[in-house]
């Protein structure tokens, strides 16, 4: 196995065109995750602007000047440490490869100079990778490839009472804050904004860690909400009442899948389900746009038990060579995902702790508003 590393905007133009074609046959060959928006050239030189360790691996059966069979995207540490490209924020990692291909995870690092790789989102089909240190979980999605009335009638198969309670309420949103109206492709800089306010807000009433506190992922979504090719654009969807925005999402759209990522409402008409409204309507037009399936990302929420039509898989772990920085980086960071995944794990924990969160936040507010 060859391979070669560089920066993603040295990637050149066959590169790219490679990359994509693998992942737009992924799902001819059973290997749909592998088209995920997470995985694409796109997002991996979006995020290099913002962060300067991500490295790409060029991977090639042959010699060095044989057909690439794989790309493999990272972020490295100066002393060696890898992560999964936008590790806490990607949804899907992994390495795109032509179907059939073999590697040795070890080799693969070696090449890279990594000690170890982390990953939390891995894509299901990297056997390379599922080998080591790994615990998977659900990942919810919709099925919308067969049409939106098919999606329905799968939602109303299993509750058919819950079905129509969700469907009824954009009639009484209607009532209450006038004219709903959906914009599945909304172009307007100020609605992304909008959403990123509501989102830093449920961030910090829940007691969750801020993410648009950070300038980067802040100019990272916008340069993804401004990025548009063939292949690949930043899909915003805002759901609106009485001309003003009501619910938005965030996300990132391949040819067969949108990848949900974030979504957030206005608190004030949290009655009506604004959430679950806002998805029924993005389901409706990725439906109507040949999109196969909206990946709802892991996690196990109510509003996920309602919207799923089943689940992919996605593993948790690292892989890792025999060095010094391998062992001290897993012995830093498995306690404290021990933890995290424990009392996700188990309801009887899991409540507790989401009301110490809650408490946290109406902390945090009470701070900011004295």
């Amino acid at each position: 196995m060859n391979i070669d590393v560089c920066r993603p905007d040295d990637l050149g133009a066959s590169d790219i065109a490679a990359w994509t074609a693998i992942q737009r046959d992924a799902p001819q060959h059973g290997s749909s995750q592998m088209a995920n928006a997470f995985l694409s050239p796109e997002f991996a030189m979006a995020v290099s602007h913002w962060r300067r360790d991500v490295r790409i691996a060029v991977l090639r059966d042959g010699g060095r000047h044989s057909e690439p069979v794989g790309y493999f995207p990272y972020q490295r540490t100066a002393t060696g440490v890898g992560r999964a490209i936008g590790l806490g924020l990607s949804d899907c990692q992994g390495l795109v490869h032509r179907p059939g291909f073999r590697w040795d995870a070890r080799e693969l690092l070696a090449g890279c100079g990594l000690a170890i790789w982390e990953f939390d989102h891995l894509a299901q089909g990297q056997s390379a990778f599922e080998q080591a240190d790994t615990e998977s979980f659900p990942s919810p999605v919709m099925d919308v490839g067969d049409g939106w009335d098919a999606y329905i009638a799968q939602l109303r198969q299993r509750s058919a009472r819950g079905t129509r309670t969700k469907l009824a309420q954009e009639r009484k949103l209607a009532l209450a804050a006038g004219e709903v109206r959906y914009v599945h492709d909304e172009r307007d800089p100020a609605a992304l904004r909008t959403l990123m306010e509501w989102k830093s807000a449920q961030y910090r009433r829940t007691g969750r860690s801020d993410r648009f506190a950070h300038p980067w992922i802040t100019g990272l979504v916008e340069e993804l909400f401004h990025t548009r090719t063939e292949s690949f654009s930043g899909l915003l969807s805002v759901l609106y009442a009485g001309g003003r925005p009501v619910a938005a999402h965030f996300g990132l759209r391949t040819e067969h899948l949108l990848a949900c990522w974030f979504p957030a409402y206005d608190p004030a008409v949290s009655k009506f389900s604004p959430g679950v409204m806002l998805h029924l309507n993005m389901a409706r037009g990725a439906a109507e746009d040949g999109v196969a399936y909206l990946d709802l990302g892991r996690g196990q929420r109510q509003h996920k038990d309602f919207l799923k039509t089943r689940e992919l898989s996605v593993s948790e772990g690292w892989v890792t060579r025999r060095h010094p920085v391998a062992l001290a980086h897993q012995a830093r960071r498995a306690p404290a995902r021990a933890l995290r995944n424990t009392v996700v794990a188990r309801p009887k924990l899991h409540r507790p702790a989401d009301r110490l969160l809650k408490s946290v936040g109406r902390f945090r507010t009470w701070r900011s508003a004295s």
